[in-house]
């Protein structure tokens, strides 16, 4: 037996081996961050029916998730670490994930500090041919900024004592950018390439397509910043898309910074966005995915803006993900919002 039917003999006995460990390993429940329900611990979506020695793909969101499973197609199965509806900030992994990540070709995360317990648990994996795909490795990065307006609620004791020192941390979000997502989506069809040379030709074509889609994304969303009233939006919520406003040259005012655990914000923030949106007359305050919106809402019913959803694409619900959405369906989406918003 040769070396390359060994390792694939290997890999077919080790899943067998994991969906026998998925029938008698309960499901592990953890305890959210949020006032949501507990989230389950457990590989977000079920691997897509791949050929058995073709590449196990695991992604730890949902954007590298769809690039993935649209570039590999039907020969690898393709999993998303974090469950739909689930809040990826206070996500913990079960002992299902570890042994699929012990048994994956490759995992694409987004990498920075709130990836750290990541790449903690991928150092204790037993799998040295796993390849490792870091999104942030793939393209230019950007520091998180202080936003204009606002204003921190009182830290708890000691709060301010832990991050003393503390440097700062990049915008993680790299995938909210278009321009970005085409790089990634050259870098992931090219691993696969590497790893699956007999479907490199397939890998290659499928992420073309995609690419295509993406650029013409892009020139739409240019085109419909090109042509509006105004350049700058509101998001009553967290502000995950700072690559995707600097593509395009838009100012924001947001409650939260991008990667902020906060759950609340000062009546100070509040008032300036109130003011914000008055003076400038803008017409739509944003919120995101999986949000309560209690933010947006208070400050639209101040001032008479709508609530919009602007999409970052870090996860979806169980509905969207049954509907069938993907990555670029939900920028379409913001799209169509963003021209509400700057007209």
């Amino acid at each position: 037996m040769n070396k390359t039917t060994l390792v694939k003999a290997t890999r077919r006995l080790s899943r067998l081996l994991l969906a026998a460990l998925l029938v008698l390993l309960p499901l592990a429940a953890v305890g959210c961050g949020g006032s949501g329900p507990p989230e389950q611990g457990t590989s977000g979506t079920s691997p897509a029916s791949g050929t058995p020695d073709g590449l196990v793909i695991v992604a730890s969101i949902f954007a590298p998730y769809d690039f993935a499973r649209t570039i590999a197609g039907e020969v690898a199965e393709v999993s998303m670490l974090v469950p739909p509806g689930a809040e990826t900030h206070s996500f913990e992994p079960s002992p299902q994930d570890i042994i699929l990540l012990n048994t994956a070709d490759v995992f694409i995360y987004v990498g920075g500090e709130s990836d750290a317990w990541l790449e903690k648990i991928v150092a204790s994996l037993d799998n040295p041919g796993l390849t490792l795909v870091r999104m942030t490795d793939l393209v230019q990065t950007v520091e998180e900024e202080e936003l204009e307006g606002v204003v921190e609620l009182e830290e708890e004791p000691g709060e301010e004592a832990e991050e003393e020192g503390a440097g700062p941390e990049i915008d993680e979000h790299v995938w909210t950018s278009l321009r970005n997502a085409e790089t990634i989506v050259s870098s992931l069809a090219n691993t696969f390439s590497e790893l699956d040379s007999g479907h490199a030709e397939l890998f290659q074509a499928n992420a073309e397509q995609l690419n295509d889609e993406l650029g013409a994304l892009d020139t739409r969303m240019t085109e419909i910043v090109r042509n509006a009233q105004r350049s700058t939006v509101v998001f009553g919520d967290r502000f995950p898309i700072r690559y995707f406003v600097d593509d395009y040259g838009l100012s924001y005012y947001a409650a939260f910074p991008g990667c902020s655990t906060a759950v609340d914000t000062s009546p100070a923030t509040i008032a300036f966005l109130v003011d914000t949106v008055k003076e400038q007359n803008i017409p739509v305050v944003f919120y995101i995915e999986l949000s309560d919106q209690r933010i947006a809402r208070s400050i639209a019913e101040e001032t008479g803006a709508q609530t919009l959803l602007f999409h970052s694409v870090h996860n979806i619900s169980k509905e969207d993900m049954e509907a069938g959405a993907t990555y670029v369906g939900l920028m379409q989406a913001n799209a169509d919002n963003l021209e509400v918003a700057l007209n």
